[in-house]
């Protein structure tokens, strides 16, 4: 996930919103996020983040509209801009963290956060979360799931080759536990950001 994801605008880089989540159990690439990078829109963030565009942009959108609390501001559009700067891989997952952070940016209501995991499988079957370019050309399958905050529940998947049932639900298992890495960089980069203002 070592693509560059930005709403709207050019990138600006603040030190103090960076993670190095490959801990034990872990191995996911470095995330950086900023928020309320454009002045005009109610919401803005980049998202830092080691299938075709229409595919991606309904996988997102849907992803969206499952969180997002509409019923709450009856004829009121949201729009959510993602201009890819870099695709390092996982470009889908970084995507939907970014759609996500913006969301958060602009206060619109939610049931959940959402994050993006992307898994690949190589040709021997092994694991790898957070795969690179080089790797996703090289897997035979890549799963990438998008999870909600407070249960963990699958909210979308989409999948590329082939695997087993087996394969799937482990791949859904790595996601999920890959998912709290996620969500605790969300919490830490808002605690950043609130404790600055």
């Amino acid at each position: 996930m070592e693509g560059v994801m930005q709403t709207d605008a050019k990138m600006r880089t603040e030190s103090g919103a960076e993670s190095s989540p490959r801990a034990p159990g872990c191995s996911l690439r470095h995330f950086a996020c900023e928020q309320n990078l454009l002045s005009r829109p109610d919401g803005s963030a980049s998202f830092l983040q080691g299938v075709a565009e229409k595919s991606r942009e309904r996988l997102i959108r849907n992803t969206c509209e499952a969180v997002v609390l509409g019923a709450l501001h009856p004829r009121t559009s949201i729009t959510v801009v993602l201009q890819v700067v870099s695709d390092a891989g996982s470009l889908l997952a970084c995507c939907l963290n970014a759609a996500c952070m913006a969301l958060v940016d602009a206060g619109v209501p939610m049931r959940a956060l959402f994050c993006g995991v992307t898994c690949a499988l190589d040709s021997e079957g092994t694991l790898v979360l957070d795969p690179t370019a080089k790797q996703e050309k090289e897997a035979r399958a890549i799963l990438t799931f998008a999870l909600d905050s407070v249960e963990r529940k699958l909210l979308m998947s989409t999948t590329k080759g082939l695997y087993s049932d087996a394969e799937l639900q482990q791949c859904l298992a790595a996601a999920q536990a890959a998912s709290q890495h996620v969500f605790r960089f969300y919490r830490e980069s808002l605690q950043r950001r609130y404790s600055k203002s």
